[in-house]
């Protein structure tokens, strides 16, 4: 291991290499190493062409993680999950300046395992009849781009294989290293996939570096989470060193603002839905986090998960997702997907953008809005029961309460049930979804989904059947004995 400087990793990215960017979304990225790249393309005109390879992109919405590679000289290719923190790398995938492709997260997660284990990719069912399958739009962002997932068939049964673009470096960040190189990551939010992605860097002949906020002499052996065999290369930081963006003071603001009453509405309905004792529970990123707050404060005996890794405690919302604070446990972030895909998720709660008369669910493509698939495809394909929680209509979208009764003083000028989807994150009219118990919880009623058919369930206080049916323009069913739990 050898102690160096942000710059002197910059200079050793070769130019038409593959990278590997750490961290989770705004959690636990090297911000050092890539504000390094940026300086030096920017000084030199180099590296350039690079392909990035990340389950969930780093940013801020600001400019952080991986924005400041956003330029199509220095970036040629992008793969990954979750693109919702990373605006300006989005952008120049959707209007095609780069060539990238958006992925389920749990299978890049997992392809890093594969490529630790000398795999040139990785097969899985998950991404299936969705807009990852190269029978819909083959996970590009753009539709000048070639797909590179391609459908085989293995003992009579229909996969996907993604392949492997290699792994020339990684840039990763740990708390702690020791003199060793060995690496503790005690102060991070999450474990993430660093074990993997040094694995996979050091068997495909890449190199790996870490920032770390300090170097130690010794850590103890109960302490390490990369060992020193897989690190090349520690920066420190010398700064202050907070898990996430939200965690920094100069984003403290922002998490403190108060949920619309829409989403208390929702947040309150969807935390009566029924919990087995013991359940595993997960929570997805936006309402579906508030949710998971409010139900660790209400004590429920479940078990509960995000993504990043993190079991049990109050999961954190906005630019702290994938964070939270008494946490019971944390597993690497490619193990939590194996649970995830075997069927261990007793419960999902999901937020969604659009849903349509096919049952198809939308949650990663919005008009000029594009986060990507991140977590969402491989959980609703493996959970026994999904709750999707979200708005009927978006944007504008006002209500008021007089005396428990709700009444919509401002409709949102975008409905979110429409005739087709934008983009098919999940296809619950396929057989795959038939013996799971959907549940779509509004701000104004409740949904059953079966079979790609939508049943109103339920209605807020002060909301009828037509305020609702209006905004839906396709025909539902209406349940004989609708109630009003909300």
């Amino acid at each position: 291991m050898k102690r160096t400087t942000a710059r002197e990793i910059a200079e050793l990215i070769a130019c038409n290499t593959a990278v590997i960017p750490g961290g989770f979304g705004c959690c636990g990225h090297p911000d050092l190493l890539t504000e390094a790249i940026s300086e030096r393309f920017h000084r030199e005109q180099k590296p350039t062409g690079l392909t990035l390879l990340f389950a969930s992109g780093a940013g801020d919405k600001q400019g952080k993680g991986l924005d400041k590679l956003a330029d199509p000289r220095l970036v040629r290719r992008a793969i990954g999950g979750f693109w919702g923190f990373c605006p300006a790398m989005t952008k120049l995938g959707k209007v095609g300046e780069i060539e990238a492709h958006n992925w389920p997260m749990g299978v890049i997660s997992h392809l890093f395992r594969d490529m630790a284990s000398g795999l040139d990719g990785h097969f899985s069912h998950v991404g299936l009849h969705t807009f990852v399958d190269p029978q819909l739009e083959g996970g590009v962002l753009d539709t000048d781009t070639l797909p590179l997932v391609e459908k085989i068939s293995l003992h009579k049964k229909e996969l996907l294989y993604y392949p492997s673009p290699g792994a020339d470096f990684t840039l990763l960040r740990g708390t702690l290293a020791d003199e060793h190189g060995n690496i503790s990551m005690m102060g991070e939010a999450a474990l993430h996939d660093a074990l993997w992605q040094a694995m996979a860097t050091r068997n495909n002949g890449g190199k790996i570096a870490f920032q770390v906020e300090r170097v130690v002499h010794r850590l103890p052996a109960e302490q390490v989470d990369i060992p020193g065999h897989l690190v090349d290369y520690v920066v420190e930081s010398g700064n202050s060193h907070y898990p996430s963006y939200g965690s920094a003071p100069q984003h403290q603001p922002i998490e403190q603002v108060s949920p619309s009453l829409a989403k208390k509405l929702i947040i309150h309905r969807a935390c009566l839905e029924r919990l087995p004792d013991g359940a595993f529970v997960n929570f997805g990123i936006g309402i579906p986090a508030l949710v998971g707050a409010r139900l660790d404060r209400m004590n429920k005996n479940i078990i509960t998960s995000v993504e990043s890794g993190v079991i049990n405690g109050k999961p954190k919302s906005g630019l702290a997702f994938g964070e939270a604070t008494e946490f019971s446990s944390i597993l690497q972030q490619a193990d939590l997907f194996s649970f995830y895909n075997g069927g261990g998720i007793d419960v999902a709660f999901l937020g969604f953008a659009e849903i349509d008369r096919d049952g198809n669910v939308n949650a990663s493509s919005f008009g000029d809005k594009y986060t990507g698939a991140g977590g969402f495809i491989n959980i609703a394909t493996s959970a026994k029961k999904i709750v999707f929680c979200g708005t009927m209509t978006t944007r504008s979208l006002l209500l008021t309460e007089n005396n428990g009764t709700m009444e919509i003083t401002q409709e949102g000028e975008i409905g979110k049930f429409v005739e087709k989807v934008q983009q098919v994150t999940a296809a619950t009219n396929t057989p795959l979804f038939w013996s799971k118990e959907i549940i779509i919880i509004t701000e104004r009623a409740v949904f059953s989904l079966h079979k790609g058919e939508l049943t109103l369930k339920e209605l807020t206080m002060g909301i009828t059947i037509d305020m609702v049916v209006n905004h839906i323009p396709f025909p539902i069913l209406i349940s004989q004995d609708i109630s009003n739990n909300i």
